[in-house]
């Protein structure tokens, strides 16, 4: 990676969906050279994806915002947890942690029975042993 590299990265950052045109005016290279290293960065995998960042309180959306901690028990490996929890409906991200528990699992459920069935499914089939769940009132930055 050089430092041509580096301003793209900089500028798909700020703005990943910025033309192949206006990219390549912003760090001094053709249109064609910059959509050569995206794609090579892309391959690479140093360049992982594109994301959508949504205002939620602009959209219409009734569902609740969950934080669960979740402490794995003995024999549950890192790796069966995570291949069960990612499939788990409403769950959004997981984290492995420090600190007491071992994951925080970020979630978005409709209701409190959704919740339960969530909470219940991490525990019978991941492998959790305790989880600690939090309501997420407010997002101040996503």
């Amino acid at each position: 990676m050089d430092a041509t590299d580096r301003e793209i990265l900089d500028a798909l950052q700020e703005n990943a969906r910025i033309s192949y045109h206006d990219l390549g005016r912003r760090v001094g290279r053709s249109a064609n050279a910059v959509a050569d290293r995206v794609r090579k960065m892309r391959r690479t995998g140093l360049i992982r994806g594109f994301t959508t960042l949504v205002d939620r309180s602009a959209v219409t959306d009734s569902s609740l915002g969950i934080l669960i901690d979740a402490r794995l028990r003995p024999e549950t490996t890192a790796e069966r947890f995570e291949q069960v929890v990612v499939r788990l409906p409403g769950v959004t991200e997981v984290i492995h942690v420090t600190g007491d528990s071992d994951y925080l699992v970020r979630a978005r459920v409709p209701d409190t029975a959704t919740l339960d069935a969530l909470i219940r499914a991490l525990k019978d089939s991941a492998g959790v042993a305790q989880t600690s769940t939090r309501l997420a009132l407010r997002v101040v930055l996503a």
